[in-house]
């Protein structure tokens, strides 16, 4: 068989003056595919095998390459936006052509010079396609532990669940509902910091510092919000994790410890439904 998105051995069946025709087995021609004569190697001959990779040409037929090419089906890589157009955007996969990625497969909206992470996969019309939608080909299992500093791109969000991370372009992450305060980040390469690791390997993070360090700034945006309020905050202990994650930007836990601070320091009162500068 002869696979489309993948590097496989095939041997050569006949040759012609424009290339040499490869096939599994060399038996029958109508399963061999054209390897282009400038791509053969020097004094390979009938029955010699070929390291190859299958894709499609401009005229939509299956050909070979010896090309090396930055992705495989089912593979994961990081590739770049050469340009876009109304049906989707277009991949260099370091062939001659590039590799489609259609609107229905984008995580995000993408514009030239993009660098997105992406998969391979074989359409319904055996055509290769990239897709955005990369969590199920994230790997588990990474090295790290609750507390370590990663790096990773930002590729998907998810109303229920939060935001998704390739830690390393290759490790499964989540930041969660309770820690996203922002979509602005989708695309975006961010530095995080590994909150818990699940029993399945994934990992959770977080984009912002730890709590302790984090109060101060914190309390310095509920003044700010206090200032621009004429010092009434219509927020409490009562507030619904929403409302405070609207209108501050940051978790209930998060306005809490800060609230705490700014009351013991003596700037603010806390009242039942709201909270008044001093």
């Amino acid at each position: 068989m002869i696979f489309i998105g993948q590097i496989q051995y095939l041997k050569i069946a006949k040759r012609e003056t424009f290339g040499v025709y490869l096939s599994e087995s060399g038996d029958r021609e109508d399963e061999r595919v054209l390897l282009p004569i400038k791509q053969v190697p020097e004094g390979a001959d009938t029955g010699d095998e070929i390291e190859v990779f299958i894709y499609r040409d401009s005229k939509d037929r299956l050909i070979a390459t010896t090309m090396p090419p930055a992705i495989t089906a089912g593979g994961l890589a990081l590739l770049r936006v050469v340009d876009t157009s109304k049906i989707g955007a277009f991949l260099d996969m370091g062939l001659e052509r590039d590799l489609f990625l259609p609107f229905k497969e984008m995580t995000y909206p993408v514009k030239k010079g993009d660098e997105v992470l992406v998969t391979m996969y074989a359409d319904k019309s055996n055509r290769l396609a990239a897709s955005m939608k990369v969590y199920h080909c994230l790997k588990t299992g990474a090295p790290y532990r609750a507390g370590d500093e990663v790096e990773g791109l930002i590729y998907e969000s998810s109303d229920n669940f939060g935001l998704f991370m390739a830690v390393d372009d290759m490790y499964s992450a989540r930041i969660p509902k309770r820690e996203c305060f922002s979509k602005d980040v989708l695309g975006q390469r961010k530095k995080a910091r590994v909150t818990r690791v699940l029993k399945d390997g994934k990992l959770d993070v977080s984009l912002r510092d730890p709590a302790y360090s984090m109060i101060d700034s914190d309390s310095q945006v509920i003044m700010e919000a206090l200032d621009k309020a004429d010092g009434v905050l219509m927020l409490s202990d009562s507030s619904a994790p929403d409302e405070i994650r609207d209108q501050l930007k940051m978790s209930k836990a998060a306005f809490k410890r800060a609230i705490g601070h700014l009351y013991k320091d003596g700037v603010i009162e806390i009242r039942e439904d709201r909270i008044v500068r001093k």
